[in-house]
């Protein structure tokens, strides 16, 4: 949005829960007050609910692990981890975090750079340290040894290019890389360019070890990370860098332990729970949603290496049998990107009839899956629901404040919508004064936003209103009954088209309706008569196109995708190009950079 703040109207109307059905373009959510802490061992160990955490003053999920430890055998064997085939316990972790602190205090662990010892537990004072890893009990154990060690966990990716690797690294200034084994030697010559100390994060045992981890909290092992502040950083989470280079984002004690408690309240997280991991650990959906939150309610969660759309059919079918006999962890919970769904559909279309239905029938099963990261298209939205009886919740966030609003766990989901603020949130929508259609850029105020743009002390300020709210950059609306609509970025979705303001993601939707259409990008590409002209880039369905190749037609015509869709969309929002292209370029969490698509197709122009 090009106005200044002063130049918009401010619609606020702060309203109470009970009045869901009247129209809002601002939203309030109180977050409910805690309640005592309930030992484990008073509860019988069946589950937990979210309020039994929150059982200290310090706003850190390193409470939980501490927790464990005072709370019996019980707790400290229970699984937290599973991956490889092999389970690892919350006291395995705790034990495993607590000897990765301590190497921080060895000194002939130094690989290129200054040799610097550190004296003990909570010593490193903030400093950075990169987490390099798979997913695994190593990664959660290299961030928990970060935190016990006062130090801020920078989690990066393997798929990194080595530019990319040590641009994060030099941008964060992290002093210290962790990896495992299996990268040491790569890792090592990555450390050594940036002038990072690299550790090697120590296998973590799967067998008991919850002896030698009570003993370590009695002798106060802990006693360093006293030191720390709520308010202290934790966490640095990189952006995807859709809008431009990739920002820090620095999260606190506090912002974690705020939102951890937020979702598992929100979508009632239990230790009853066996969460299907398979997302990138460098992004929040993969961080907070899927492992921070199911940690903080003592769940358990099963890291996938990779997406795998067989390697889930097949866990899931192992989960639940169709003879209902009873198998140990059950999973219980899902999410997921649109795409993953879109290919889980693929995969599910290609099984023989008997495959299809004992996968429908332990997917029905399941207490709920999710989707989230990017907009989740109606047509998969109801293929899903018809062959696995789930309606997916929809849930909306960002790297600067993870999740805000959500679709609710129980009442109605709304197709196309992302819900309503989630409890302590408060989001609005900043309209321009020249706009009288609702339409206008979501602002959110929450416990969980972020601290400060590493670095960026000017961007960090140019990014929140005069009255705290963080601007998000995306466009939206909010519905009669009170949910939000996500119409897109308002700098690479939104269009301007002969004097309307198009959201791409609307006719994405639309277009993907079409039997032919099985993936979809819209665009406003330059025009000289309109402005922007609307650009379709689709990828057939295979078996559409292999048909169409037989016939010697053209995959589609735009004349074909216009006529189809001119009963569904006005006449100013059909496409007035087509693009055929064999796969869109996504990224880790299936996303299109649309602006960087905009720029190449620009130039090809």
């Amino acid at each position: 949005m090009t106005a200044t703040l002063k130049s918009f109207n401010y619609f606020s109307y702060i309203i109470n829960s009970r009045l869901h059905n009247s129209p809002i373009l601002s939203y309030r959510r109180r977050l409910p007050r805690s309640q005592p802490p309930t030992s484990c061992l008073n509860s019988g160990f069946r589950f937990f609910r979210p309020n039994h955490l929150f059982c200290t003053q310090s706003g850190s999920l390193m409470e939980v692990f501490k927790a464990v430890l005072s709370e019996g055998s019980n707790a400290c064997d229970r699984i937290a981890i599973k991956a490889d085939e092999k389970s690892y316990s919350y006291g395995q972790l705790t034990s495993s975090a607590l000897t990765i602190s301590k190497l921080f205090c060895r000194e002939d662990t130094t690989n290129g750079g200054e040799s610097k010892k550190y004296e003990g537990f909570g010593s490193l004072k903030g400093a950075r340290v990169g987490i390099v890893a798979k997913p695994s009990a190593e990664f959660v154990a290299g961030v928990l040894g970060t935190w016990f060690s006062g130090g801020v966990a920078v989690p990066l990716a393997l798929s990194y290019p080595e530019a990319e690797l040590l641009y994060v690294m030099s941008n964060s200034d992290i002093s210290v890389l962790l990896s495992t084994e299996d990268h040491s030697e790569t890792m090592k010559a990555i450390a050594a360019k940036s002038d990072a100390r690299f550790l090697l994060i120590p296998h973590v045992v799967n067998s008991t070890t919850e002896t030698v981890t009570r003993n370590q909290f009695q002798e106060g092992s802990f006693e360093g990370d006293g030191k720390l502040l709520a308010d202290d950083p934790a966490l640095i989470v990189y952006t995807s860098g859709t809008t431009g280079k990739p920002k820090g984002v620095v999260h606190t004690h506090k912002s974690i332990n705020s939102q951890v408690r937020m979702l598992t309240e929100a979508w009632e997280y239990t230790s009853a729970d066996h969460f299907l991991h398979c997302l990138p650990l460098h992004h929040v959906h993969g961080l907070f949603n899927a492992l921070f939150a199911p940690l903080y309610a003592r769940s358990s969660v099963e890291f996938l290496p990779k997406f795998s759309v067989s390697g889930i059919w097949r866990r899931w079918r192992e989960s639940y049998p169709v003879n209902d006999n009873k198998t140990d962890n059950p999973i219980t919970v899902f999410t997921g990107v649109p795409t993953m769904y879109t290919r889980l559909i693929q995969g599910y279309e290609a099984m023989d009839q008997e495959t299809k239905e004992s996968s429908a029938f332990a997917a029905q099963k399941l207490r709920l899956m999710m989707s989230g990261s990017s907009a989740l298209p109606r047509p998969v939205m109801h293929q899903w629901e018809s062959i696995t009886g789930h309606r997916l919740l929809e849930r909306y966030g960002m790297t600067e404040f993870v999740m805000a609003i959500s679709n609710p766990l129980r009442g109605e989901r709304k197709a196309g919508t992302v819900g309503k603020p989630l409890p302590g949130v408060e989001a609005k929508i900043v309209q321009d004064k020249n706009d009288a259609d609702g339409v206008g850029e979501i602002c959110v105020k929450s416990p969980s936003l972020f601290k400060e743009y590493w670095n960026l002390p000017e961007v960090t300020k140019e990014s929140f209103t005069e009255d705290g709210y963080f601007k998000t950059g995306d466009a939206g609306r909010v519905d009669e009954d009170g949910y939000f609509v996500i119409l897109g970025r308002t700098s690479a979705d939104i269009m301007k088209v002969g004097g309307y303001k198009l959201s791409a993601l609307e006719i994405e939707s639309t277009l993907l309706e079409h039997p032919t259409v099985a993936e979809c990008c819209v665009l406003g590409l330059p025009d000289k008569d309109y402005g922007e002209a609307v650009t379709a880039i689709i990828v057939a369905e295979a078996g559409a196109k292999r048909k169409r190749e037989d016939e010697s037609k053209p995959v589609m015509t735009l004349e074909e995708l216009c006529g189809w869709a001119k009963d569904k969309l006005a006449p100013y929002k059909l496409p007035t190009r087509l693009i055929i292209w064999e796969s869109l370029p996504r990224n880790a969490m299936g996303k299109v950079n649309k602006k960087e698509l905009k720029k190449s197709l620009d130039h090809q122009e």
